[in-house]
C-alpha cells in the first residue's frame, strides 16, 4: 500500500483513540477520597461532625468540621434532608445527570470518528489532482531489466508487421515527421482472450526500449464520481513526462462502452466522465508528443464510436487464434526452457490443437512439464503432452469414480457410434482417440484431429458433423432399444449447428439463401441471435432445424445398422482397453471377420 495511504489511516486511528480517551476523561466521574460507610456517616451526623453535604442521586459528598472530604451512598438520600437540617448542616442538591450522559456516552465516540472520516474524505475530494485517490496507478516498466520483444511473439505475424512502424517511430520520430506526416495516436488490439494482446503491447515497448505504462480499464472506476477522470489526466501527465513511452490500457471496454444507453446515474455517470476525459486527453496529443496509446479488448462491438474514430484509435489490429504454423512456432518458444524427449513432435501437437490460443499452448507446455515431474521422468515425452492436452480439453480423469458394468457398456457403445461414423463418413475430420475414462462431466470422449485449420465449412461437412454427433444416440437405439442422458451435449451441439445452417448460412431448402437474425458480433459470441422475422417464418425455421437433425439421425442409424459388427467389435475393445487410438480403429475396420454375419451376445 502507498506510504501516504498508510499515514492517513494511522492519523485517523490515532485521532479516534485520542477522542475516546478525552471523552472518558471528561465524563468519568472523579471519585473523591475518604469513602465512608453510611453507618459511620450517620454516627458522625449525630455527633454534629458534618459541616456540608452535596446530594446527587444516591451519592452524598461533603466535608466534616475539619474540612476533610468524604463520600457515602444511600438509596434514600432525599429522606435524610430533615435530619440534616436539624443538625444545621449546609445541604446542596444537584440533579442526577447519569441518564443525560448515557446517550452521549454511547454515541459521542462514534460521531467523532465518523466526522473525522467525512472530513478526511471531503478533503481528498477537494484536493482533486493532488489526492491519492485521483492519481493513476499504472505499473511502469523501466528501460532496463528483462523485456519482451517480437522474438517472444509468434503466430500473429500480420499483427506484428502492422506494429513495426510504431516501434520505428518511437525509436526515430523525426524520420516519420520530416515530411509532415503524423504517427497514429492510438492502436486498438482486438481479439479473443489469450491470443497475445498484452504480450504484443509489451513487445512493442521492449523493441522500442521505452517506458511502458500498464493499467487496466477497471482501475479508473472508483466509488467516487470524478476520480476516474482525474486518474486519466494524471496518467497522461505522467506519460508526457516520460516521453517517448507507451500507455497500455487492458480491457478498455470497462470504461469505453457506448454512451447514452438507457438509464443513467451512479456508476454510468462515472464511466461516462472517465471516457470523456480519455477522449479529451487523446485529442490533446500534440504533433511532437511521442506517446502512443495501445489498448486491448475482446469486445470491440461495445466500444463508443467516438473512441474508434480516426485521430484517436487510428489503427485497429485484429488478433485471432494462430494457424497450425503459428501454433508450432508458439510451442517452440514456450518449450525452449523445457527438457523434451525425442519422441515429441511439436508439428504433430500443433496439428492436434486447432483453435488453441497462445495462452492455451503455454498452458499445454506447462501442464505437460508438471505431469512429467509428477511421474518422476527426466524429460517431457509424447504421453505427457497427450495427457496434458486431454486434461485441458476434457478435464482431469476421474479415475476414482466407480461405474457399474451396465453404464460402462452404454458408454462404450455410445462412443463407438461416434467413432464409427467419424471413420466412415467422407469429409469428416480424421479420428484421433476414443476413451471411456470419465473426464470432467463427460463419461467418455471421441476426439477428431483435423488435418488442416478450417476457415470455411461446406454443407456436406456440417451435415456429416451433425450425423457424427447423433451416432452415439443411434448406437444406443440399435443395441439397447432405449436412450440414455449421455447424448445431451451431442443434441445441444447438433441443434446449434443446424440453427446456424438455417438462420445464418442460408443452407435451408424451404427458406433459401436468407439470413434470419445475427449475433452481437463480439469475439465472445454466445451464439444468440436477434429475431427480425415473423411468427410464420419462425415456424418454418423450427421445422427446417427439426428436419435437418432428424434426417442426419436417420442417416446415422442406417450407416451403423449396415456395419453393426464393426460397432460391436469397437465397443468390445473399448470395454477392455478403455482408450484406443486411430491405428487400433483401422485394425478393427480392416478385420475380414467383420464382413461376416457374426452374432454378438449383449
Amino acid at each position: 500500500m502507498n506510504a501516504k495511504y498508510i499515514r492517513n489511516y494511522l492519523i485517523l486511528i490515532i485521532a479516534s483513540i485520542i477522542s475516546v480517551a478525552i471523552y472518558n476523561i471528561w465524563h468519568i466521574e472523579k471519585q473523591p477520597g475518604n469513602e465512608v460507610s453510611l453507618t459511620a456517616f450517620l454516627e458522625r451526623l449525630d455527633n454534629n461532625e458534618i459541616k456540608t453535604v452535596v446530594m446527587q442521586g444516591d451519592t452524598l459528598t461533603g466535608t466534616d468540621n475539619l474540612d476533610q472530604p468524604f463520600t457515602t451512598f444511600s438509596p434514600v438520600a432525599a429522606d435524610m434532608i430533615p435530619q440534616l437540617y436539624a443538625k444545621k448542616v449546609m445541604v446542596t442538591v444537584k440533579p442526577d445527570s447519569q441518564s443525560n450522559l448515557s446517550f452521549w456516552q454511547a454515541t459521542f465516540p462514534m460521531l467523532l470518528i465518523f466526522s473525522g472520516w467525512m472530513f478526511f474524505m471531503m478533503r481528498q475530494q477537494r484536493s482533486g489532482k493532488n489526492s491519492e485517490f485521483a492519481k493513476s496507478k499504472p505499473m511502469l516498466s523501466s528501460r532496463t531489466g528483462q523485456k519482451e520483444t517480437f522474438d517472444d511473439v509468434a503466430g500473429i505475424e500480420e499483427a506484428k508487421e502492422e506494429l513495426v512502424e510504431i516501434v520505428q517511430f518511437l525509436k526515430n520520430p523525426g524520420e516519420y515527421t520530416r515530411l509532415g506526416g503524423r504517427i497514429p495516436k492510438g492502436v486498438l488490439l482486438q481479439g479473443p482472450p489469450g491470443t497475445g494482446k498484452t504480450l504484443l503491447a509489451k513487445a512493442i515497448a521492449g523493441e522500442a526500449n521505452v517506458p511502458f505504462f500498464n493499467i487496466s480499464g477497471s482501475d479508473f472506476v472508483e466509488m467516487f464520481v470524478g476520480v476516474g477522470a482525474s486518474r486519466v489526466r494524471d496518467l497522461f501527465r505522467q506519460a508526457k513526462k516520460n516521453a517517448p513511452c507507451i500507455i497500455f490500457i487492458d480491457e478498455i471496454d470497462s470504461v469505453g462502452r457506448h454512451r447514452g444507453a438507457a438509464g443513467s446515474g451512479g456508476g454510468r455517470d462515472e464511466r461516462e466522465q472517465t471516457l470523456n476525459a480519455l477522449l479529451v486527453e487523446m485529442d490533446g496529443f500534440e504533433s511532437g508528443d511521442t506517446v502512443v496509446l495501445v489498448a486491448a479488448t475482446n469486445r470491440p462491438d461495445v466500444l463508443d464510436p467516438a473512441l474508434l474514430r480516426p485521430g484517436r484509435f487510428d489503427r485497429q489490429v485484429t488478433i485471432l487464434p494462430p494457424d497450425v504454423k503459428g501454433r508450432q512456432k508458439i510451442l517452440e518458444i514456450y518449450s525452449k526452457d523445457v527438457i523434451m524427449a525425442d519422441n515429441v513432435d511439436l508439428a504433430q501437437i500443433a496439428r492436434s490443437t486447432p483453435g488453441f490460443t497462445g495462452a492455451d499452448l503455454a498452458n499445454l507446455i506447462n501442464e505437460s512439464a508438471l505431469l512429467a515431474a509428477r511421474h518422476g521422468k527426466n524429460a517431457v515425452d509424447l504421453d505427457d503432452m497427450e495427457e496434458a492436452k486431454d486434461k485441458i480439453l476434457m478435464g482431469t480423469a476421474r479415475k476414482g469414480l466407480v461405474i457399474n458394468e451396465e453404464e460402462r457398456r452404454f458408454t462404450a457403445y455410445h462412443e463407438a457410434g461416434h467413432a464409427m461414423l467419424a471413420r466412415l463418413l467422407p469429409e469428416a475430420d480424421p479420428l484421433h482417440k476414443i476413451t471411456i475414462v470419465p473426464r470432467g462431466r463427460a463419461m467418455g470422449v471421441t476426439q477428431q484431429m483435423p488435418l488442416d485449420d478450417r476457415h470455411a465449412y461446406t454443407m456436406r461437412y456440417l451435415t456429416n458433423r451433425i450425423t457424427i454427433l447423433m451416432g452415439g444416440r443411434a448406437a444406443e437405439e440399435l443395441v439397447f432399444k432405449q436412450y440414455t442422458t449421455g447424448a445431451s451435449n451431442d443434441l445441444q451441439n447438433a441443434t446449434q449447428i443446424a440453427a446456424k445452417m438455417i438462420c445464418e448460412w442460408g443452407m435451408g431448402d424451404a427458406l433459401g439463401p436468407l439470413a434470419f437474425g445475427g449475433s452481437d458480433g463480439g469475439f465472445l459470441d454466445s451464439g444468440t441471435t436477434q429475431r427480425h422475422y415473423s411468427e410464420k417464418t419462425a415456424s418454418i425455421i423450427d421445422e427446417e432445424i427439426k428436419r435437418l437433425v432428424t434426417d442426419c439421425y436417420k442417416y446415422a442409424v442406417n450407416i451403423i445398422s449396415k456395419r453393426i459388427n464393426f460397432l460391436h467389435k469397437l465397443a468390445e475393445v473399448l470395454l477392455i482397453n478403455e482408450t484406443i487410438d486411430a491405428e487400433e480403429v483401422e485394425i478393427i475396420v480392416n478385420c475380414p471377420l467383420l464382413n461376416e454375419e457374426t452374432q454378438w451376445e449383449l
